[in-house]
């Protein structure tokens, strides 16, 4: 699913938030916003100091923003700690390295997702993206290994359908989704040449169309870039 905007159609007038704007998907995100008309506000590690190992660091820089923003993308995520690779065995678990791919993708997300009740407007439709990946999938796991980078996504999955049910108490325009980006070309992925990759513009395309797509009764489920739900 592509998202394409006519010259004739009027620039969407909205406040958008962007969380890990330093990666390759956050940065292709803010852009494809900005593009579109939206106001943008992009958070990342390396320029502003937020540190999902740092849980102050959210609550610092999430604090000091003004909501409303209609869309709230999460787009930070680790596939292993510096120096290490994703497990292929029992053996290779390390509990240190496994805390730090939770910390980060799992832990993380749910700092974020604790600020998003105040930074919706209460009514009207709002989106709030959280890329996790189809490996974080357990009906759809049929190879194994990767067990921190599986367990983080599948514990950000669940955490993301808890807060989809917690917020539609308050905010019921509200659509709060896990969203699996697919493979894309970023330094993220630079160690598995043999995956067919997208480019990070058209993977911020695509999970803004399926954004667009969406309707409040599919809150806190699970999609693909193409739209398809992903079984949890």
């Amino acid at each position: 699913m592509s998202r394409t905007r006519s010259q004739d159609s009027p620039p969407a007038q909205t406040r958008a938030l962007v969380i890990g704007t330093s990666g390759g998907i956050g940065s292709a995100l803010c852009a494809a916003l900005s593009e579109d008309g939206a106001e943008v506000t992009g958070l990342s590690r390396s320029a502003d100091g937020i540190d999902f190992a740092d849980p102050a660091s959210v609550s610092a820089r999430l604090q000091a923003l003004s909501g409303p923003f209609r869309t709230i993308v999460v787009a930070s995520g680790m596939l292993a700690p510096e120096g290490a690779r994703p497990e292929k065995s029992l053996a290779e678990i390390d509990a240190g390295r496994m805390a730090e791919v939770m910390a980060t993708n799992a832990i993380g997300p749910a700092q974020v997702l604790r600020h998003v009740p105040r930074l919706l407007p209460r009514e009207g439709r709002s989106v709030v993206g959280v890329l996790t990946a189809r490996v974080g999938s357990i009906g759809d796991n049929r190879l194994g290994g990767w067990y921190s980078y599986r367990a983080s996504k599948a514990a950000a999955n669940q955490i993301v359908h808890t807060a989809a049910i917690e917020i539609a108490r308050t905010h019921p325009g509200a659509i709060v989704v896990a969203l699996h980006p697919g493979t894309v070309a970023t330094e993220f992925t630079s160690a598995y040449p043999a995956h067919r990759k997208v480019a990070p513009a058209e993977a911020a395309r695509n999970l803004l169309g399926v954004l667009d797509g969406l309707a409040p009764e599919q809150t806190g489920q699970f999609f693909d870039w193409a739209g398809a739900p992903v079984p949890w």
